[in-house]
């Protein structure tokens, strides 16, 4: 499956693929506050879709339900002995 990676200019990035169904399914993520919208369309209209904004426990809480078990923020600082390494969850 490919997934589409599209910058949207002052606004964030949106990340979409297809079904096999021929439906178009991705989220856009905002800049600002980290705001999500889960974006479908099942038509040739790309004018024709449609959106759900969620904010960032919703998402979690979706992607729960979508059998993602953990979710958590993974913050990377730089680290004097070996690199680079994940910071500890805030």
């Amino acid at each position: 499956m490919d997934v589409e990676l599209t910058p949207l200019p002052g606004i964030g990035f949106r990340r979409m693929f297809t079904t096999d169904a021929g439906c178009r399914v991705g989220v856009v993520t905002h800049y600002a506050g980290g705001r999500r919208e889960l974006v479908y369309h099942d038509g040739d209209d790309p004018d024709a879709t449609h959106s759900i904004t969620l904010k960032r426990d919703e998402a979690v809480a979706l992607a729960g339900l979508l059998g993602l078990l953990d979710v958590f923020d993974v913050t990377i600082t730089a680290a004097d002995d070996d690199g680079r390494r994940p910071a500890a969850p805030r």
